[in-house]
């Protein structure tokens, strides 16, 4: 029910991201009752601007008085995925290449068949070989890893200072 909703808000809130030049980077449904917020998080080459969510908040706000698409009562909330934007689709591993991220897996893995199994991977992203993320670790241990996507559970650009 949850991902039937979230795909039906995700098709309501698309043409307008579009009309702005803005992407969906994630969507969140959180709460029960009259405590759930819908946070969508857009994106855009060069960032997001305080006007660009400004404006997308009072299009969607517009559009939902009418759908109506989330019988409770919500909150809503618009906003960039931050410096340290999740990465959960194919399409953002292949736009961040060349920048540095944090994967997690679901599962100890030992991708590089050094017998050292491990959740925790950080390093370049090189960018998906089919259905296969490509890591320059940036660890002791340093080389390339490829790890499936299936395998990851959490996958995050690392801030770089």
């Amino acid at each position: 029910m949850a991902a039937e909703l979230l795909s039906k808000i995700e098709q309501l809130i698309l043409p307008i991201l579009s009309g702005y030049g803005l992407e969906l980077a994630d969507l969140e449904l959180k709460g029960e009752g009259r405590g759930q917020i819908l946070r969508i998080f857009i994106d855009k080459p060069g960032g997001v601007t305080l006007d660009d969510c400004a404006e997308v908040s009072r299009e969607v706000g517009a559009l939902f008085e009418v759908e109506d698409p989330i019988a409770a009562a919500y909150t809503l909330e618009v906003s960039s995925p931050g410096l340290d934007r999740p990465l959960k689709k194919a399409r953002d591993f292949e736009r961040h290449t060349g920048q540095l991220v944090k994967i997690k897996t679901t599962a100890l893995v030992d991708p590089d068949g050094r017998g050292h199994s491990r959740k925790t991977f950080v390093g370049e992203l090189l960018g998906l070989e089919g259905d296969r993320v490509r890591l320059r670790q940036t660890d002791r241990r340093g080389g390339e890893v490829l790890i499936a996507l299936a395998d990851i559970a959490k996958a995050n650009l690392e801030i770089d200072f």
